[in-house]
């Protein structure tokens, strides 16, 4: 199919690219030498609509949100796309192209997909539309009588990285890998430490020799070919031992009922197509792919030492094949720029499984760029309308507990219920005060998107992106959510480049301080002397709305701050690795703007209350050149200053006059009105 000059079938039609065009199968893949792949077409069925009424996320922030929606696929698509592949053709490795990944964004890095222990090259098809988007993406190919040895592999996907290198113009290269493919990807970096690499890992084969493949081989080897035990084995392993496979892609609006005839109708679909296994691994491929995952094993561990790239591991917790959640952890010491992402109820072939999106893995991890450095707003990628819903679910047990109202002040200074207040064209600057824990943000990025359909970018600590800090979490992937709704270090750099694209920006002048403040401190605003950010929202002439919130203290009771922590003997080894290995802000600061220390602080839930916000009148800056003094831009931030206070006390006030502040009253309203009518509160 691959090897001869015919016209290739209809699957495997000619792409061109970079204005050079394959003109048959065989020009691609002559002497092996890396060229672009042949593209392989698939049906792709029209995205729907996106349904919802008034208040409907996806329909208020239509501008706002990534549309793409991507018809379900898994097990049975990928054997049905697999079937033409594994036909023996005598022919080498090769790269090739899905034709849906063509319509790709300008600039976009290129990402070579290594398969594991199958081989085919379809591991990706359950993401390869949305990849294709936002990636050059190239699948190897190694067909099921290919006897290549490992070595030769990572030669081969050397070759390729080495010869796109010049052309992608200082664009990393991606490194896509699952088992046998992640020991090639990672093999390639050892051997390039000098190429920009980003290798992205799904249960690596590392771990060969500590995992049930060792012994289970040497059986295989002594079992009769009429008895060969791969298809159900094979079919196990493939499912993690359940149907997570043949359920729907992720963020499907099936009722329970319909979910459970999905699963059932897919499974009975698939038994037609599992002689396909036997296609893919017979007895004697089955038996070379084992030997190739011992050497793989062996070669890429003797090397990690000279692994300098980029990398993301992506480690299942029911991987039957591997001990893959040891060995991530392994690998994370073991290579200085690793990070994990742990999937507790997922298989070994992750990528084939429901409810895992590579494309929002890569985006909560930060791993998206299209230049040597990550640039958080010119790299950033907007979030779909499920991974909008997904990060805002986070927050619902806060939204459902503490009932937020929200009121904004009109031009004219009148108070309103609603947002109404709020300027509906950037750049904006919301400017504010810092609840515990950051306990506001939830809601109030969630309510501006759905209601106004403003998307809020927040100017967040570096320690929500550093390393060391995921290390500290109970959950590596604790801070993605705030990465897809578009969180940015703080820096002059990333407020610069927001407001020159119209952003709407979150601003909280105080910080950690405010967000871990001590005891007795709650509504106290710690902001620095200097006018930080007036002078730069002038420039683009940006409003400036202040605004305050209330509420934590009817939510939590600190139990134990910072002073409390640091007089146990234990806590120095923590503090030092979160407060001196971390990175640090205001550190050159005297006072209490620069004390701030970071610490995990010791709560006592109480009967919730309600949360409470009031965003002041907008200040506008656009046309005010008497900003340019640096006297008068200090003026107007102590001016920004008082109104947050302002709003602070005007809530601290009327929240006494509330009928409906404790959730029992609350509870009741709905219980009579309905559970979806808005509670009302204190009287304007």
């Amino acid at each position: 199919m691959f090897a001869t000059a015919r016209a290739p079938p209809p699957a495997l039609r000619p792409l061109r690219r970079d204005r050079r065009t394959i003109t048959s199968a065989a020009a691609a893949f002559h002497n092996r030498r890396p060229h672009p792949p042949v593209a392989v077409a698939s049906k792709s069925d029209t995205a729907p609509g996106i349904p919802g009424g008034p208040k409907d996320p996806a329909r208020s922030a239509a501008k706002v949100l990534d549309d793409t929606e991507v018809p379900p696929r898994g097990v049975r698509d990928y054997i049905e796309r697999s079937r033409e592949l594994v036909r023996p053709d005598g022919g080498p490795p090769r790269w090739f192209s899905p034709l849906e990944c063509g319509d790709r964004g300008k600039g976009s890095p290129l990402l070579l997909f290594l398969p594991g222990i199958d081989g085919v090259g379809f591991g990706l098809i359950r993401h390869q539309e949305r990849l294709g988007k936002i990636f050059d993406i190239w699948c190897l190919h190694i067909p099921v009588m290919d006897r290549t040895p490992f070595e030769g592999l990572v030669e081969y996907a050397e070759r390729t990285v080495k010869s796109e290198k010049s052309r992608l113009q200082g664009r990393p290269i991606y490194l896509v890998g699952e088992s046998i493919g992640a020991c090639i990807a990672l093999s390639v970096a050892a051997r390039n430490p000098g190429i920009d690499l980003i290798l992205i890992l799904a249960n690596p084969g590392t771990s060969f020799s500590k995992s049930q493949l060792q012994a289970f081989s040497t059986f295989l080897d002594a079992v009769p070919e009429p008895l060969h035990v791969t298809i159900p084995y094979f079919l196990r392993v493939l499912t993690g031992g359940s149907l997570r496979f043949a359920s729907a892609y992720a963020g499907s609006d099936l009722s329970f009922e319909e979910s459970i005839q999905s699963l059932s109708e897919s499974f009975m679909d698939m038994l037609p197509h599992l002689s396909f296994l036997v296609d893919i691994l017979p007895k004697e491929s089955f038996l070379w792919k084992l030997k190739l995952l011992r050497s793989a094993s062996f070669f890429v561990n003797s090397r990690l030492h000279a692994v300098r790239a980029q990398t993301l591991i992506l480690a299942s917790g029911s991987d039957e094949l591997l001990p893959s959640r040891e060995e991530a952890e392994r690998l994370s010491r073991a290579l200085p720029n690793c990070r994990i992402r742990h999937f507790k109820d997922y298989g070994h072939t992750i990528f084939l499984e429901g409810g895992i999106d590579l494309v929002t893995i890569i985006k909560g991890a930060g791993f998206y760029r299209r230049s040597r450095q990550i640039d958080y707003v010119s790299d950033y990628l907007i979030p779909t309308r499920y991974e909008f819903e997904k990060v805002i679910e986070e927050y619902r047990l806060i939204n459902f507990a503490a009932n937020p109202v929200m009121l904004s002040t009109l031009g004219n200074g009148k108070i309103v219920n609603g947002l109404a207040g709020i300027p509906a064209e950037g750049p904006v600057v919301l400017v504010g005060y810092h609840m515990l824990l950051g306990l506001e943000l939830g809601p109030l990025v969630g309510r501006l998107l759905s209601e106004r359909g403003i998307h809020l970018r927040g100017i967040a600590h570096p320690f929500m992106f550093n390393k060391t800090s995921e290390q500290l979490m109970l959950d590596s992937s604790s801070f993605d959510g705030h990465r897809i709704l578009g969180a940015v270090p703080v820096s002059a750099a990333n407020f610069y480049k927001l407001l020159s694209r119209n952003s709407f920006v979150l601003l909280y002048p105080g910080g950690a301080r405010e967000a871990l403040h001590k005891k007795g401190e709650q509504y106290k605003l710690f902001w620095p002397e200097q006018s930080e950010f007036v002078r730069m929202a002038w420039r683009f002439g940006a409003t400036i709305v202040p605004f305050g919130v209330i509420g934590e203290d009817d939510i939590f009771e600190l139990l134990y701050d910072y002073d409390d922590l640091v007089k146990l003997p234990f806590y120095d080894a923590l503090n030092k690795r979160i407060n001196e290995d971390a990175v640090r802000l205001r550190s050159d600061f005297t006072g209490e703007v620069g004390n701030q220390d970071l610490y995990p602080p010791g709560l006592i839930p109480k009967i919730p209350g309600r949360f409470y916000f009031l965003f002041g009148k907008p200040i506008a800056t656009r046309g005010r050149e008497d900003l340019r003094d640096r006297e008068k831009a200090r003026r107007l931030y102590l001016h920004v200053k008082s109104e947050v206070e302002n709003c602070l006390a005007y809530l601290k006030e009327k929240r006494e006059k509330d009928p409906y502040r404790n959730i029992l009253p609350r509870l009741l309203y709905q219980a009579t009105h309905g559970f979806t009518a808005e509670v009302p509160t204190f009287e304007l």
